[in-house]
């Protein structure tokens, strides 16, 4: 949905993780925890202060011919989380 929000690791090989907002503004909380994941499945794993693009899914861009996964963004905003395993595994659904 548009109004997901969408994060990967900064210039950081990563995952990318999607935070499902239903349409409502989501928690500093629930922003942070989106962070972290994305940080601790990255290359970053056991770096402190990682940072992570965050954008809503509304602003990404897939380039013609581009690889899966691949996209580009401008509008964005940058959080700067230490991953932490406990917290990770603790969220895991």
């Amino acid at each position: 949905m548009k109004s997901d929000f969408w994060f990967h690791t900064q210039k950081i090989h990563g995952s990318h993780v999607i935070l499902v907002s239903d349409g409502r503004e989501p928690t500093d909380q629930a922003m942070t925890e989106a962070a972290m994941i994305a940080a601790y499945h990255s290359k970053a794993r056991t770096s402190s202060l990682v940072p992570v693009d965050y954008t809503p899914v509304r602003y990404l861009k897939k380039p013609a011919g581009a690889k899966p996964g691949v996209v580009i963004y401008h509008v964005y905003q940058t959080a700067y989380v230490t991953p932490d395993a406990g917290q990770v595994e603790a969220m895991r659904v």
